[in-house]
This record gives C-alpha cells, structure tokens and sequence, in this order.
C-alpha cells in the first residue's frame, strides 16, 4: 500500500510541473500570446490537460488553469495545443516550401539524410537568417564531399540540393572507390561542415553501395562521434528485401557501438521494419543514442536515375515490375523497362514514384513508441521560379509527403486508435528529445509544451485535422491546423499564413568551433595502433584502412 501511494505522489508532481506557475512569473501580467482552454499535451511529461497558456518573450511563460491576459488571444477550446512539429527529414528547406511545411504544422524543418556541403555551411545558414518564418538547419553531407572529391563538381544550385542534371552526370560520387587521398579529402569536406556548425552528417549510402566501403562508413561515422554529433544515413540495402534493409542498419549500429556514436534510422519503414524497430529499441536499452523515422507513405520518392532501379536490382533481385510499382510524378504514368531508358536519356534525374510497402504497413508503423517523423520531402525540380506566394495550384506535382506527412499521421492514428499523445510524441519530442541529448541546445528547449520552453506550438483539431495533399496533387496543404507559433510568434493564424515580412525561424545548429577534431587516415598510424609491432616495425603492410581496398586498386 505504501509503494502505492508513493507512486500515486510522484505521478501527481510530474503532472504538476505543467500546471503549476514558476515563483518568477506573474499570472497577472499581460502576455504577448495567450491560448485560451486548450488541450494542452506534452509527451515527455505525459501531461494532458485543459489549460491557458501565456507566452512571453518567445518563450512558455506560464501553463495554468488561472484567467490570464495577453496583447493576441487564441480560443483554443476543442483543439490540442502541441509542441511545434519537427520534420528531420525535409529535403526542401526553400522559400517556396515554406507555407505548405506551417499548413502541415511543421515549425522545425532540418535535413538531417543529406544536408548541405560542408564548405559552404555556413552560406547555407546566412541565407536563410531572418528570412524564414520557421526553424531550419542541416547536417554535412557525405554525398556532396564524394561528388567534389570524385566529380570535381562544387556548383550547388541551393546548397543543400545537387542541381538535378549537372552534379549527376558523371555519377562518379555514387561508383567510385575513393583511394586513401581521396578518403582523406572526403572526410576534410565533411569535417569543415561540422566546425561549421553542422547538425551531424548526412550520407545516402543506399545510392552510392557500389563505391562506399565499409571502412568509408566506419569514418564517418568516427568522425561525426568525435564531435558528439550523429549520422543520418539512408541505409546501404534501402530499398531492399527484408535482409538487406536490417544487415544495413546493423552495419550503422555496430559502428555506434563500436563508436559510442548517436545515430538516425532514416526512413526505416521499409520490409524488416519490425526488427529494425527492435534494434533500436534493445540499443537504446543499452544506453546508445540512437533512434529512427518514418513517413506515413507505402510509396516513396526518387530520381528516375536511381542506382536501386536498374533492372538487376529493381526487378531480377527485389521481384518487382516497373508496370506496378514505378510512377512518373507529373504525367501519373507508370514506366516499362524501356520507356524508363527512353526517359534516362532525356531526363536522368526526373522524379519518380516508387511503391514499395502495403498500405495496411502504416497503421503498424504509427504504433511503434519511440519513433519519429520524418516526412523526407523532396525538392520540386524544376521548381520554375516558384516563391512564397505562389498559389498553391501552380505548384509542379511532387509526392504528397512533401506538403502532408503530420497531418496525415494524425488523421491515420486517430482514425485507428492509436492514442493521441503516441502520435503527438512522434511529431516532435522524438526528434527533439536524441538531438538534446547529444547536446543540440536549440532541441533541448523544443518538443515540449513545459514553461521555459521556446513557444514553438502547434495548435490542431484532432477530429478535423487532415492531409489533402494526393499522388495526384502532392503540393494541397493540410487543413485543421489552425494556428502555428514559432519562437512566440503566430506565423498561421485562421489557418492562413502570415505575410512575407513575418519571419521569426531560428537557425538549428551548433557553435562553430575553430579546431578540427579529425585525424587523417594512415596506415602507419593504424598499424601502430592496431597490431603488435616488432621492433623493426616489420610484417604485412596494413590494407583495410584504405576506402578502395578492393584487388586492383593502388594505395
């Protein structure tokens, strides 16, 4: 009975600490914002409750059941007041994604699979400064170093986005062994972004299986721990058959534990997701930071040029058929073996629909406690001069995932069940909660409606919110969101978007630091490492430091 009541004590100062006001605010001030009678939801204290909320100064000032005043007023009665939706895996961080991104109540887009190239970082984030109306940041990307080492090719129409024809022509980035040189001037690429800033490395190593080695992966990965930061990594068999997806993600996760490095299980609803769920839920069990996304989506999205689409693996491997599974996004047209060729030749990096997974898979994938959403937008290509105020009609097709995945992850679980808080957690405090831990600041004070939390908040109706955005119409915004806040300030209000001029997103990124963590590759340095050396350091010569380590290749 006694072990009862203690619990019963603690579970209430939990549930407290969302109610009760701080010594240092005042419930009689007047606040910037105030969200009146809203079902207030945090997932990480489980806190679900009617309540008022008063922001100040960007921040959640106060949480409360007392009457409070503020210079705007949301009437929240009948909606959820939820953290800020954080995609971290949105490939588009453009203007003209902006509005359809706060329609789907995203306030954090970060594309932590590819990111932006190294060198250029820091532009990246200058350019986006006071321009954005929600938070953005990127990690390094390991693509874009191998296309400057293998390609020679630095030109980045958008920095975090290969210009669709020339970064690919000669395709060098995603074949090419890089000898030990070459490895060492990728890792330099990588490790000038994280000086930088940069939000860990991104690599989409399942587009470039024939050139990367395991040694290349094992690097990166090294690399990323030494500065406490993760690797987001598209696996090395995705798309693939049960065994290939899970031997992918066990190489990544033998390398964190080897590491003690964070890691991402990008996209991960794949065949073998269930396992995939398992690992990482038994590794973080064991104390690692790692952690996994999905999108609520049984198709995906990719370039026609694809390495995963070539017949051998597409269709001789996996069993599927081009007529059933390969779509163009703007004509609706499902490819053959040889209009796929026809089009290679005119228009290699076209986008393209690929249904991989049964529909019926989603419902599974929103159970799974513990994972987040990750929407992995693509860019529109060509994006033909579009801006923030473009009608949303005149958008080019693309896949729904771009303007819908949280809408459509609420709409899914509360039509099936799946408690509400679940979901909510899947769409902020799971990407939130891993990225503080390996000590992004900006992520240990989001995803969470607690007082001093930075007012990030999204604001939905959990019977009418939906996605609207089809294969058919990928660029429609969601509805039944109708208010979005972002550092304390409403960016959508009536479920519209505020105007250009309104623009309080924040960089999410870390310090810049001067000194550089990493340490060059060198068989010596290995050999002295790892063997026993004799005193005339004689014995074999040490060949699986180098990235090309295949017969043939000269070290």
């Amino acid at each position: 009975m006694k072990r009862i009541i203690f619990a019963l004590f603690i579970t209430a100062l939990i549930f407290s600490s969302c109610q009760q006001t701080t010594k240092q605010t005042d419930p009689n001030q007047e606040f910037d914002v105030v969200i009146l009678n809203g079902r207030v939801m945090d997932p990480e204290t489980n806190f679900d409750a009617v309540r008022n909320v008063g922001i100040k100064d960007g921040k959640i000032a106060i949480i409360t059941e007392s009457e409070i005043k503020g210079k705007e007023i949301i009437d929240a009665k009948g909606l959820v007041v939820a953290p800020g939706f954080i995609d971290g895996h949105q490939h588009c961080l453009e203007p003209y994604a902006y509005r359809l991104m706060l329609r789907d109540g995203r306030t954090t887009i970060l594309d932590l699979e590819i990111g932006a190239h190294g060198p250029k970082l820091d532009e990246f984030y200058k350019a986006r400064e006071g321009k954005a109306p929600l938070n953005f940041g990127v990690a390094v990307a390991h693509e874009f170093a191998r296309a400057e080492v293998l390609d020679g090719f630095t030109d980045w129409k958008y920095l975090n986005t290969p210009d669709a024809v020339n970064s690919r022509k000669s395709m060098g980035w995603t074949k090419t062994r890089p000898n030990l040189e070459q490895g060492n001037q990728i890792l330099g690429l990588i490790d000038e972004g994280l000086r930088q800033g940069g939000i860990g490395i991104g690599s989409t190593v399942g587009y470039m299986r024939e050139g990367v080695s395991t040694r290349e992966i094992y690097e990166i990965q090294k690399l990323a721990g030494l500065y406490g930061r993760q690797l987001g990594m598209h696996f090395r068999g995705t798309p693939g058959n049960d065994v290939a997806e899970v031997n992918g993600i066990q190489e990544m996760l033998a390398n964190a534990a080897a590491l003690g490095s964070p890691a991402i299980a990008c996209h991960f609803n794949n065949p073998g997701y269930n396992l995939v769920h398992e690992l990482l839920v038994k590794m973080r069990e064991q104390g690692y930071n790692v952690w996994g996304e999905l999108y609520p989506y049984a198709a995906g999205s990719t370039a026609l040029n694809a390495v995963f689409l070539e017949p051998e693996i597409w269709v001789k491997t996996l069993g599927y058929k081009y007529e059933e599974t390969l779509q163009d996004v703007t004509t609706l047209e499902y490819y053959t073996e040889e209009s796929r060729k026809e089009m290679l030749k005119k228009e290699p990096t076209r986008a393209c629909i690929v249904y991989k997974m049964p529909v019926d898979a989603i419902v599974d994938w929103l159970k799974m406690p513990g994972v987040a959403l990750g929407s992995d937008g693509m860019p529109i290509f060509p994006d033909a001069g579009l801006d923030r105020n473009t009608p949303y009609e005149d958008y080019p097709n693309t896949h729904p995932r771009f303007a819908g995945a949280f809408a459509k992850a609420l709409r899914l679980g509360q039509d099936n069940d799946i408690p509400l808080m679940q979901l909510v957690s899947m769409t902020s405090y799971n990407y939130a909660k891993p990225l503080g831990d390996m000590g992004l600041k900006s992520m240990q004070v989001r995803g969470r409606m607690q007082e001093g939390m930075v007012a990030d908040i999204t604001i939905f109706s959990p019977d009418n919110v939906k996605d609207n955005a089809t294969y058919a119409k990928g660029a429609t915004p969601s509805t039944g969101i109708p208010y979005v806040l972002v550092n304390g300030i409403i960016v959508v209000k009536d479920s519209k978007c505020l105007p250009d001029n309104v623009n309080p997103g924040q960089a999410i990124r870390f310090e810049p630091v001067a000194e550089s963590k990493l340490v060059p590759l060198s068989i010596d340095r290995w050999n002295q490492e790892f063997y026993v050396i004799p005193d005339d350091f004689g014995g074999a010569s040490m060949k699986c430091c180098d990235f090309a380590d295949e017969p043939g290749h000269k070290h």
